[in-house]
């Protein structure tokens, strides 16, 4: 295990109706008045808006409201959230949403402390390391899908206009100051959407599981546990979308997978998100379809480098490749992994997700490595993310 420092002061409030608490939290943490962030029509059309809005006036916090936040965050949003931030000298981000909403929030935040200045703290074309952020307005978010786990995080990733480019932003003062989890919030999305959250959560948990740091048996045990819990919770939600406690499961499991619980003491590798998000990016694809795709061809490139690790994945966590060598258990883990995506019904080539082989050079361009290597667990030059892109075109492949 590496020496780290861990900081995670997220108020976590979880729970049937605890929506009509956002005021409360608000005030708790400084808010008097917010600038309230969320997505498209459903948030609305569901009454969560309003009861949110209610739950502030209650508690004397005033406040205004920014919709429109779509999937793969834009920067003029963001931009447009720092001019309405400073103009009405907001102190505090509410965002109502999902990890998009969430991120633009975070951005928002960044740029309402820095008088409008908030694209440099994201990595540009030019830009190799990203600065501390100096400062932030708090953030609290009413959680609406089970993915990204930004509830908990220091992350923030924005796609920025006009380059086009999916871009991040890190640091400990970007964590929420509070999480409202009400399980009930989720219960209404459709399949899709919820096993593109189940892939992306579970990719956060892969990121930090498969690690050359040796002896960190606690965090190995976290990461299966956490794993396994999406993967037997899944197959409840998808056969009964209501299924409270399933749902209650893998909302938990999705901020567990992202606060970096199961990350601390250990190198972590992050390839598959730095290779995905140039899918999104260009075509605007789902974050867990893309990653759906994704995840299992790195899997299949770099397994060799430690057979073992992954041997350990396939039979902790699917229960496959026992009695067998580390080489053939891998192998029969990523294959296990594959089927469980396809019975969520995410895509697993390019031609499924809508990308074509053509474009790889674009995808290789745009993330710009420049002579420099991506991932913890094996690090791949540009070469090797070429050949994982490729990867990505054949169905049924070394699977």
């Amino acid at each position: 295990m590496t020496d780290f420092d861990y900081w995670s002061p997220t108020y976590i409030a979880f729970g049937k109706d605890k929506e009509s608490r956002t005021g409360e939290l608000v005030r708790r943490f400084g808010g008097r008045k917010a600038l309230m962030i969320y997505g498209g029509g459903s948030a609305v059309r569901s009454g969560l808006i309003g009861r949110v809005e209610a739950s502030l006036s209650k508690a004397g916090v005033g406040f205004i409201k920014l919709g429109g936040v779509k999937p793969n965050p834009r920067s003029s949003l963001v931009e447009e959230g720092v001019r309405l931030a400073l103009s009405e000298k907001v102190d505090f981000m509410l965002a109502v949403g999902g990890g998009s909403v969430i991120d633009t929030a975070k951005a928002i935040a960044i740029g309402a402390a820095n008088g409008g200045e908030w694209r440099r703290f994201y990595v540009g074309k030019e830009v190799k390391v990203r600065p501390a952020i100096p400062a932030a307005l708090p953030v609290g978010v009413v959680l609406t899908i089970a993915a990204a786990g930004s509830e908990g995080s220091t992350n923030s990733i924005i796609n920025l206009e006009p380059e086009n480019l999916k871009r991040g932003a890190g640091g400990d003062i970007l964590r929420p100051k509070f999480a409202v989890l009400n399980p009930e919030l989720t219960m209404s999305l459709p399949p899709f959407q919820t096993a593109c959250g189940l892939a992306d959560m579970f990719a956060h948990l892969c990121e930090r599981y498969f690690t050359p740091t040796a002896d960190v048996t606690l965090s190995d045990n976290l990461c299966e546990a956490v794993m396994r819990t999406v993967v037997d919770e899944s197959a409840k939600i998808m056969a009964n979308p209501t299924d409270y406690q399933a749902r209650a499961n893998v909302m938990w499991a999705g901020t567990l997978a992202h606060n970096d619980i199961c990350g601390a003491g250990r190198v972590q590798d992050w390839a598959s998100h730095g290779i995905e998000h140039e899918l999104s990016a260009l075509y605007d694809c789902a974050h867990g379809a893309g990653l759906a795709v994704v995840m299992p061809a790195w899997m299949t490139y770099v397994h060799d480098a430690n057979d073992a690790r992954f041997a350990r994945f396939a039979r902790n966590v699917f229960g496959v490749g026992q009695g067998e060598p580390d080489a053939a258990a891998a192998l029969a883990g990523i294959r296990a992994f594959r089927r469980w995506l396809k019975s969520l019904g995410l895509p697993l080539t390019f031609a499924e997700l809508g990308a074509k082989e053509e474009d790889i050079p674009t995808l290789l361009r745009t993330l710009n490595l420049s002579g420099n290597t991506l991932g913890g667990f094996k690090p791949l030059a540009e070469k090797d993310v070429e050949a994982i892109y490729r990867l990505c075109l054949n169905s049924d492949g070394p699977y």
